[in-house]
């Protein structure tokens, strides 16, 4: 058991700040390509996950609207802790998906870094038995480089603030459950995740999955590394669902569920 602990910390140190050059927080991202190869994205990509999420996990919505056959309004949580994140979910399993959803929302942008963003995540969903200082560490140290990254890839130095009108965000737009029990939930998540280089520059957007394993604790539901271990070995064992932007038929095909806004 101390050793299975020991290695779900490690997924947070290694995995937490992995695709935040896009601004999304991939806890853990399969490996392997989609079994066979989708509509072509922007740059020509087709939808994929290896290793971390990037640039080539893309897909360009079609032109066509599939209506989404499954919908959820997720629910949202009763309260706003200090580090300004949505907590509080309900004990249900669309409570747990909308806690991984809230945790895999980010945005960085004027005034907000991929370091607040990942520190306020760890700190707000992270279940207490995959926290430790050397955790936290790594993952401000991985966020840091990944600002650095994402200040050179803008044409900025390391310590400006990024372009006027420039932001990098991420919003999880499906979700399929792998498996579900009282306290344990574990689910794909879909996420759509769009740049802009400054005020005049072209916004460019791709989809990325990723896999969340979360736990009921302390009164709300916390991202597990336990929990999401369990997942990705069925994951890999079951397969995984192709990724395909809302309103393509492939989206349904799937399993996807489409989210809608909660009132």
């Amino acid at each position: 058991m101390a050793s299975r602990t020991s290695s779900s910390k490690g997924i947070w140190a290694v995995s937490i700040a992995a695709a935040v050059v896009l601004g999304l927080t991939a806890y853990v991202t399969l490996s392997g390509d989609d079994e066979e190869p989708g509509p072509k994205g922007k740059g020509g990509a087709s939808p994929s996950v290896s290793g971390p999420a990037s640039p080539s996990a893309s897909y360009r919505a079609p032109e066509d609207w599939t209506e989404p056959q499954r919908w959820a309004a997720l629910p949202r949580g009763e309260r706003t802790d200090n580090r300004g994140s949505e907590t509080r979910f309900p004990h249900t399993t669309q409570g747990a998906v909308a806690m991984a959803a809230a945790a895999n929302t980010t945005a960085i942008e004027a005034g907000r870094s991929n370091v607040d963003e990942q520190l306020r995540i760890y700190h707000s969903y992270v279940a207490k038995a995959d926290q430790s200082p050397d955790t936290a560490e790594q993952i401000e140290l991985q966020a840091i480089q990944t600002d650095k990254a994402l200040h050179k890839s803008m044409s900025v130095a390391v310590g400006q603030p990024l372009p006027a009108g420039a932001y990098v965000r991420s919003n999880v737009v499906g979700f399929k459950v792998i498996k579900e029990s009282a306290d344990e939930v574990s689910v794909f998540l879909l996420s759509r995740v769009v740049r802009k280089d400054g005020e005049t520059a072209e916004e460019a957007s791709s989809y990325t999955r990723v896999v969340n394993g979360v736990r009921w604790e302390g009164g709300d539901w916390k991202l597990s590394g336990t929990v999401t271990q369990d997942a990705l070995a069925a994951a890999r064992r079951d397969g995984q669902p192709k990724m395909a932007a809302p309103g393509d038929e492939v989206f349904n095909r799937a399993g996807w569920t489409a989210i809608r806004e909660a009132s």
